[in-house]
């Protein structure tokens, strides 16, 4: 589940993602809500949330200045304004999306899911596996320590994820380190060793293996054509 926090002044936007939540199965976990800006900062400090959806009009101290004290957190912006000053100053402040009141339930999947990165399922358990390997993709990860966590067999979570995601629990993590790997490449000055280290990768010709098989080409390759193109 992810550690949610929502900060609106508006109760019926809280009780439309709380409703939304508890309807659609959705998984988040609602931990705590604030109607003023420096109540959130506060909220956020204290709970650490994962996720934090956020106004910008509120009394005493607004989002903006929210995301400014709290700058290392996921952000969505919740606004009725559609305005693209609004939105610039939101992004440039760190927000992760912005989604427009009313609110609608299919705009919140899609915002939550280009967010923390994932799409989640009807299932909670599959949910769960997901958040894991999200959460841990730069560690080892052992189907038989998911299991464990989540107090059920290897054999039922495997059957059931592949039924849900339509690929195999390894697949998925392979999936998913090789787009942080593509990530880091993109944005960060390191080296191929250092990319397979962090993606959780402990033999580099694996991670060449599978780099390959995701993308076509090899990490040298990939690095050799993204500086040309610099």
């Amino acid at each position: 589940m992810i550690k949610t926090v929502i900060i609106d002044d508006e109760p019926a936007v809280v009780s439309i993602i709380k409703y939304f939540v508890k309807k659609e199965n959705l998984p988040l976990d609602i931990v705590g809500t604030a109607n003023r800006g420096d109540e959130g900062i506060e909220l956020i400090k204290k709970l650490n949330p994962q996720l934090v959806f956020l106004d910008i009009k509120m009394p005493v101290v607004d989002g903006f200045e929210v995301m400014k004290a709290v700058s290392d957190t996921k952000f969505i912006v919740i606004t009725a304004f559609e305005s693209f000053e609004y939105a610039q100053k939101s992004l440039r402040l760190g927000a992760k999306d912005i989604i427009l009141k009313p609110i609608e339930f299919k705009q919140l999947t899609a915002s939550i899911n280009r967010v923390m990165g994932w799409k989640f399922t009807s299932n909670n358990t599959v949910n769960d596996v997901i958040q894991y390997i999200h959460s841990n993709y730069d560690k080892k990860i052992e189907l038989k320590t998911i299991a464990s966590n989540l107090y059920l067999s290897p054999d039922y979570i495997s059957k059931l994820f592949k039924t849900y995601m339509g690929i195999t629990i390894n697949k998925y993590i392979n999936k998913v380190r090789i787009e942080k790997a593509i990530e880091l490449f993109d944005n960060e000055k390191v080296s191929v060793k250092e990319v397979a280290l962090m993606t959780g990768y402990d033999s580099l010709n694996n991670f060449y293996k599978n780099f390959k098989n995701a993308t076509g080409k090899t990490p040298a390759m990939y690095l050799s054509e993204k500086n040309k193109s610099n």
